[in-house]
């Protein structure tokens, strides 16, 4: 019998495996599902992997994974961070507001900052109990979303258009610790790097055709380089930015629920996995047999095609586990 990570690697090679795999995002609800807070599942790199093996096992999931919340290198940088025991973690304070500071501000040692350290040993234990057999998913933030996290949203939205020098300075640094963070993670034990970088939904094509695409290029070549697939999640309607993406060799390509999957694949060709999209929101609030229903017409209409079912974004922490089990079951 073919482990999980055997029938991962058939479908990247691009045989198609004996049915269709697996994995949606879990964070906050694969935390209460371990019994324990969110604080403590993204703060603890134990909690984290001890709630991901134990919702792999009881919902039949084919990977696991290492995200929690976006502020992992962020804190790596100097930021503080809080964890509300039923919130995302947040971010207290921004780091750079001036070119100068961006000038200043250090690249961090992935080995040395607690949060993104954590994240390290969490890769290495899922490698000591799952022992090769699951693909494990590392987890890195893209160049526009970290660097939104260091400079705030909005301000730093605002600086891409009118003082570019800021912009392609900081981004460039977010890029060399994405890649340091994404080494870290390979040579723990990570086969696949997740890059998330969902503020692009907001951007238009020009905007990141000028500033994110090459960066996102770099990122993703050097993950194939070093022996990484790459994963890339941008939450939200990405429809108007998928002929960019679609020259990025991306391995595999999460979609939302508004991005319509067969207008996708037409756009991206054969070559990438699409993983998506179905609507959390419908995941949470439908009955189990409605949720059979649904995800059988998805999965039969990506019959023959390099798929990874899941839903368009992370599993709500109020699904009932039931309806997971009626996804899982009806691919």
């Amino acid at each position: 019998m073919r482990t999980k990570k055997q029938l991962f690697d058939e479908l990247t090679g691009g045989t198609l495996p004996s049915r269709t795999l697996f994995r949606p995002i879990l964070m906050h609800f694969a935390a209460r599902f371990g019994g324990t807070t969110y604080g403590k599942f993204a703060s603890d790199y134990k909690t984290l992997v001890d709630c991901n093996i134990r919702s792999m096992e009881y919902f039949d999931t084919d990977m696991a994974g290492l995200i929690s919340d976006p502020y992992r290198e962020t804190s790596a940088f100097g930021a503080k961070v809080t964890f509300p025991a039923e919130d995302v973690p947040r971010c207290e304070n921004i780091l750079v507001k001036t070119r100068q500071e961006v000038q200043q501000l250090k690249n961090p040692n992935v080995y040395k900052s607690p949060r993104t350290l954590d994240r390290i040993k969490g890769a290495e234990l899922f490698q000591k109990e799952l022992k090769g057999t699951v693909p494990v998913i590392g987890w890195i933030e893209g160049p526009l979303a970290e660097a939104c996290d260091l400079a705030g949203i909005s301000e730093f939205l605002m600086k891409i258009m009118v003082e570019p020098d800021f912009s392609n300075e900081l981004m460039d640094k977010c890029v060399v610790t994405a890649k340091e963070f994404a080494l870290a993670q390979i040579n723990a034990g990570c086969d696949i790097i997740g890059i998330g970088d969902a503020i692009c939904s907001q951007i238009d094509p020009a905007t990141y055709d000028l500033h994110v695409r090459d960066r996102h290029r770099e990122i993703i070549s050097f993950i194939q380089e070093k022996g990484g697939r790459v994963k890339l999640h941008i939450c939200g309607d990405i429809t108007h930015l998928l002929p960019s993406i679609a020259g990025l060799n991306i391995d595999i390509l999460d979609l939302d629920h508004a991005v319509d999957m067969h207008h996708a694949r037409d756009v991206a060709g054969p070559g990438p996995i699409l993983c998506g999209n179905i609507n959390p929101v419908l995941i949470q609030d439908l009955s189990p047999e409605e949720i059979e229903t649904k995800v059988y017409k998805m999965v039969s209409s990506m019959k023959g095609q390099k798929y990874i079912l899941s839903a368009g974004c992370e599993i709500t922490v109020s699904t009932n586990p039931e309806n997971l089990l009626a996804m899982s079951r009806a691919r």
